[in-house]
């Protein structure tokens, strides 16, 4: 067993025993992206095999298909399926994809240097906090270049289903207005919140804007180091950014709960079924305006429960991260990691 701060990790904890070895750590990364992509090419695949084109997706129970047709894949008018070919493209190409990331994963985790410390570039401490933020630039500039991924399809590569046209059709004018844009975000347009957007041009350009958001947020975060009030306001330590990582999350998966329960522009009626309702009882909760159980029930819960487990971890390692002993009960000291 490896001690990690004040405690013994045993081999069943997992990354944590690896706090320490960044090398592997990358390789336990990039294979847990292998596995992630696996998933989707094989539930893609999956569904494609299960597909009938007689009736509609969200009465399948499908989850994956749903999200390729209302990217316009191989839908018609209608959101008729003209053909499955882009679906099991899109598949195997995943699969194809999990193949490099899970070598790149068994490389790194069994044959490439157990601790990048002393590599320049990838080299890095948890304590060193401008190294951290770089990390987060990085990431950033990657999630705002994936949302700009999204506009190319949208603009000029096939367009999107739009329900309101009943077509798959270019969005050739997103709305560019930080108005409008910043409006669902801050309430002062629709009914609910962000999930209130009710038109293509405004979904697309959101994604503009928080694809530039993310690359300039991720550029600042490279090029500076962290304020003085920053250092003293986080904890800098491998427990701590995995609490932070969950939380996000978290959030992430609690939005994404009610964007697919209320929103039928992005998650369309045809292929997800009728939106849910909001009741009331003990606690909140979703319901099928017809009862019945569609795609869009199935996406909402789980997505709830998902966000609701991370939500959980990222309490168990936030206390943890504070210095809170859960064996003894009491506060000891901070987690710290070199």
């Amino acid at each position: 067993m490896q001690e990690v701060g004040n405690g013994v990790i045993p081999w069943w904890a997992g990354n944590a025993r690896l706090t320490n070895l960044s090398g592997q750590l990358l390789g336990a990364h990039v294979a847990h992206a292998g596995l992630i992509v696996a998933w989707a090419g094989l539930m893609t695949l999956f569904e494609v095999a299960h597909f009938n084109p007689d009736r509609p997706m969200y009465e399948q129970g499908l989850i994956l298909l749903p999200h390729l047709a209302s990217q316009g894949w191989g839908i018609g008018i209608r959101g008729a399926v003209e053909s499955i070919g882009p679906f099991y493209s899109i598949g195997v190409i995943h699969l194809i994809s999990s193949a490099v990331l899970g070598f790149g994963g068994i490389f790194h985790a069994l044959r490439g240097p157990k601790s990048l410390l002393n590599i320049p570039f990838y080299g890095y401490t948890w304590a060193d906090t401008n190294k951290m933020t770089n990390i987060l630039g990085f990431h950033l500039i990657i999630l705002g270049c994936g949302a700009l991924l999204l506009v190319i399809k949208a603009m000029f590569w096939g367009g999107l289903y739009d329900p309101v046209t009943a077509t798959v059709r270019l969005i050739t004018k997103p709305t560019l207005d930080p108005v409008v844009i910043f409006g669902y975000l801050f309430g002062t347009i629709g009914k609910q919140w962000i999930a209130g957007v009710n038109n293509l041009e405004d979904v697309i350009g959101g994604h503009i804007w928080i694809g530039l958001i993310c690359i300039g947020g991720g550029i600042f975060h490279i090029l500076t180091k962290p304020y003085k009030w920053t250092e003293n306001l986080f904890i800098w330590s491998g427990e701590a950014y995995l609490s932070y990582s969950l939380g996000a999350l978290a959030l992430m998966a609690f939005i994404a709960t009610y964007y697919v329960s209320v929103n039928t522009t992005v998650y369309p009626i045809v292929f997800y079924g009728v939106p849910l309702e909001i009741k009331m009882g003990v606690f909140p909760y979703f319901e099928a305006i017809d009862r019945t159980i569609n795609s869009r029930v199935w996406l909402a819960n789980s997505h709830f429960w998902l966000g609701f487990f991370f939500l959980q971890g990222h309490i168990f390692h936030a206390l943890q991260a504070w210095g809170f002993n859960f064996r003894s009960g009491k506060v000891e000291s901070l987690v710290t990691q070199s």
